[in-house]
């Protein structure tokens, strides 16, 4: 649950620069209990892959909004407001299902750690 949920208070922390400490808590917590606790590994991977998308996401959309002179930001920012609230469900659904004793697994997420 705590991976998941870290990955929330990362963003919250490191939101002055862009979001990028979403990935910072699922990554501590994988790296302390990967192998101590397999739910544990499996979640925070899961996490960790989750919150590496969206960052990717992030950053391609603000290349398109700068390339373009900020012309590009009309169709990113409403976007990346989008995305960014399906995040935030997508982390919530997953920390509720972690809490359960359930593994989550995201509905888009490239999978950078088998």
């Amino acid at each position: 649950m705590f991976a998941h949920l870290s990955a929330l208070l990362g963003g919250l922390v490191t939101g002055w620069v862009g979001g990028w400490g979403w990935f910072i808590g699922p990554l501590i917590i994988w790296l302390v209990k990967k192998d101590t606790m397999p739910f544990v590994n499996d979640q925070a991977k899961e996490a960790l892959n989750f919150n590496i998308t969206i960052a990717i996401i992030f950053l391609i959309l603000t290349i398109l909004g700068v390339v373009t002179l900020g012309v590009g930001f009309f169709i990113a920012l409403p976007l990346m407001f989008i995305i960014g609230i399906a995040a935030l469900v997508f982390i919530i659904m997953g920390a509720i299902k972690a809490n359960e004793g359930k593994a989550y697994r995201y509905p888009f997420a490239l999978r950078f750690i088998k």
